[in-house]
């Protein structure tokens, strides 16, 4: 049995699930359903307060084909399943603490 961190095993699937950055989420989560996508992101904080959460539900979010009128991913379309596996050729994730 391999170890997995917490924040990974029970990481929020949708905009709605976020607890705490409401404000956050509701600004993205407009966005996306307007079409109005910035170029660029800057998420910043402390740690554990939900940055890469928030960046892969982004990603998700935009990277659906059966979104709909909300801006909640489906996780269920071939895009959002492999974003969940992490084999996503669409989507690179980087850590910023160890490439710096």
């Amino acid at each position: 049995m391999s170890y997995e961190v917490v924040a990974r095993r029970w990481r929020p699937l949708t905009f709605a699930s976020v607890v705490g950055q409401s404000h956050v989420t509701q600004t993205l989560a407009n966005a996306v359903r307007r079409d109005r996508i910035p170029h660029a992101f800057l998420l910043t904080g402390t740690r554990g307060v939900g940055k890469t959460t928030i960046a892969r539900l982004l990603a998700r979010s935009i990277n659906c084909t059966n979104r709909g009128e909300g801006a909640e991913p489906c996780n269920q379309c071939p895009s959002c399943k492999q974003n969940l596996v992490g084999s996503s050729l669409d989507i690179i994730e980087i850590d910023g603490a160890s490439n710096n």
